[in-house]
């Protein structure tokens, strides 16, 4: 079973549609830079919207403190998405956390996050996620077949999910932009599009 994760969730409404469909990870930004930031004064309300999913905090060189707020606040996730160490993944609990690489050239990755509760493999953008740019798929395959539990993220979109999830072998896809009507809104109907599409090429890996 392939996993779905979306992120840069900003709308209630949206939310529950991720987790009606069976969404099993929802990511908030808590990253002021994006477009797709949420402020702490909306997060309660987010994170009650997004129940019944794996509720992720998507933040980018946290502090400890910053982290430790998030999860006390409700989140179930935290999604390092900056420079962050394997020191401060630990401190948190591994098994809680999901760390962004980009597909990047001289990407290198420590057998410790093996332990994480996934690596997000992105674009090799300068952007910190969300730029719509494709993700190096062949680099990709390679750290699955490591022993990495990967999400795939970059440039996912109903149209070219199933081939990445042929492609790659992931454990999970996450998209963003391309579920979006704009940044931090999501189109519902493109919602669905990804979920089936995803169900469709899960079911049509296993036919003989």
């Amino acid at each position: 079973m392939v996993h779905i994760k979306l992120c840069g969730f900003t709308k209630e409404e949206d939310l529950k549609k991720a987790v009606e469909l069976g969404v099993e990870y929802v990511g908030i930004v808590l990253y002021p830079e994006s477009p797709r930031y949420v402020g702490w004064d909306r997060i309660g309300a987010l994170l009650e919207a997004g129940r019944g999913a794996n509720r992720v905090a998507v933040m980018v060189n946290p502090t400890y403190e910053e982290v430790k707020e998030a999860l006390q606040v409700g989140f179930d996730l935290i999604q390092l998405h900056g420079e962050e160490d394997l020191s401060l993944a630990k401190r948190i609990g591994l098994e809680r956390v999901i760390k962004a690489f980009r597909t990047c050239p001289e990407l290198s990755l420590l057998e410790d996050w093996k332990r994480a509760h996934g690596v997000l493999l992105d674009a090799c953008s300068r952007l910190y996620g969300g730029s719509g740019q494709k993700a190096d798929w062949k680099m990709a395959r390679e750290v699955v077949e490591k022993g990495f539990r990967v999400f795939l993220a970059g440039g996912l979109k109903p149209d070219n999910v199933a081939e990445a999830i042929k492609d790659v072998g992931p454990y999970g896809v996450d998209a963003s932009s391309g579920v979006e009507r704009s940044p931090g809104i999501k189109d519902h109907r493109r919602m669905e599009e990804f979920v089936h599409a995803v169900k469709n090429a899960f079911e049509n890996r296993h036919q003989p």
